[in-house]
């Protein structure tokens, strides 16, 4: 019996050592949790693929993983009253993109995006499923751009890198980043198809020297950048032309050289600042009927620089004979054919600058010097 003790109590302290040695080396070894072996796990895999991409794919895909944090999905909604109750509600307008203007948290979209909405709800990459709320801070129908701004800041933000536009090359590669359809954070690729398109604003302005493009875009992806293969934004995706309102191989985007300086003025201003000659022109019809080109002025503004300078608007003898005013053919050494022109003119001036207007009067070419005043 005694025997059987101390054989079986030198059973218990073999188990016993092995249970404390056991332990002993799970505690002096380091843990690793489930969910960070998966990261690496995930990273070894992605590593792995990325050794059998070629040097392209790795480029686009970098492209991407930079970009994409500085890319802002938008949703907006409109107030309304009812009428009969006078009860305020909250209706879903649409979305689009935009993307990060600097460190103040000023996003840039597409004035349409934006266009009737009283309420803007962000989303980020690295914020995915946490809508920011922001508020509009300016607007340029006439360029559709638009600025509206974070009211709570993130941990970071990622400004996207500004390129140029200037000397884009037909056949370069472009990258769009946006969401189509709702479909957030997506990357199409294609080419610069053609320069120098003409488009119009949402206020019927023409907007010159558009970027053509073949890579895909579609409703959604509207105030997404354009960047070209080192990820510096060149254009504002604002437009598609298809006649089924989906894509059809040919977009538009707003060139960054006129970003750059409309931006500025909407953070400044909350509009672009335009100088204004202070007339009142004919509409296109009636220059057709007189068969004349430049713009016809109607009436100047009292006290306005046209009048200062002496310009001439079309009056009525005292027969009541109507006698034409002056016709504007040049503002310097911009050619003035349409109102589109004229616009386009301005928009190289500040207000209280001086410049060289050229005009028909008496079928002569009068030069008459002007200081711009500012628009209203």
């Amino acid at each position: 019996m005694a025997e059987g003790m101390k054989y079986l109590f030198g059973i218990l302290l073999i188990v016993g050592g092995f249970i404390i040695g056991s332990s002993w080396k799970k505690t002096d070894k380091k843990e690793i949790p489930a969910s960070t072996q998966l990261e690496q796990e995930l990273e070894e895999t992605k590593a792995d693929i990325l050794a059998k991409l070629n040097p392209d794919e790795k480029a686009t895909i970098n492209l991407f993983e930079e970009g994409c944090p500085s890319v802002a999905y938008i949703t907006t909604s409109a107030l309304r009253q009812n009428y009969y109750t006078r009860a305020v509600s909250e209706v879903p307008k649409g979305s689009g993109s935009g993307f990060i203007w600097d460190n103040e948290g000023h996003i840039v979209t597409n004035y349409h995006v934006i266009r009737g909405a009283d309420k803007f709800l962000i989303q980020l990459s690295e914020n995915k499923g946490v809508a920011i709320e922001a508020e509009l801070v300016g607007v340029a129908p006439s360029k559709d751009l638009a600025v509206i701004k974070l009211k709570e800041m993130p941990e970071s933000l990622r400004p996207l890198p500004v390129g140029k536009s200037e000397r884009l090359l037909v056949g370069q590669n472009v990258y769009a980043i946006g969401n189509p359809f709702g479909l957030d954070y997506t990357l199409t690729t294609g080419i610069i198809s053609a320069l120098g398109r003409e488009i119009q604003g949402t206020d019927g302005t023409p907007i010159k020297d558009v970027i053509q493009t073949d890579a895909a875009i579609n409703p959604g992806n509207s105030g997404g950048p354009l960047l070209n293969s080192s990820g510096e934004l060149i254009g504002v995706n604002t437009s598609i032309y298809s006649p089924s309102g989906a894509y059809a191989g040919i977009g538009f985007s707003i060139p960054v050289d006129v970003v750059k300086w409309v931006v500025p003025e909407l953070i400044k201003y909350g509009k672009i600042k335009r100088p204004t000659l202070g007339i009142s022109i004919a509409n296109a019809r009636i220059m057709a009927q007189l068969r004349l080109k430049g713009i016809l002025i109607v009436d100047i503004e009292k006290g306005g620089a046209a009048e200062k300078a002496g310009i001439r608007p079309t009056t009525r003898n005292k027969y009541g004979d109507i006698e034409l005013g002056d016709v504007i053919v040049s503002i310097d050494d911009n050619k003035i054919e349409k109102y589109g022109d004229l616009v386009l003119a301005l928009e190289k001036y500040k207000p209280n600058e001086t410049v060289t207007v050229t005009v028909q009067r008496d079928k002569k070419e009068v030069e008459i010097e002007l200081i711009l005043d500012e628009a209203k």
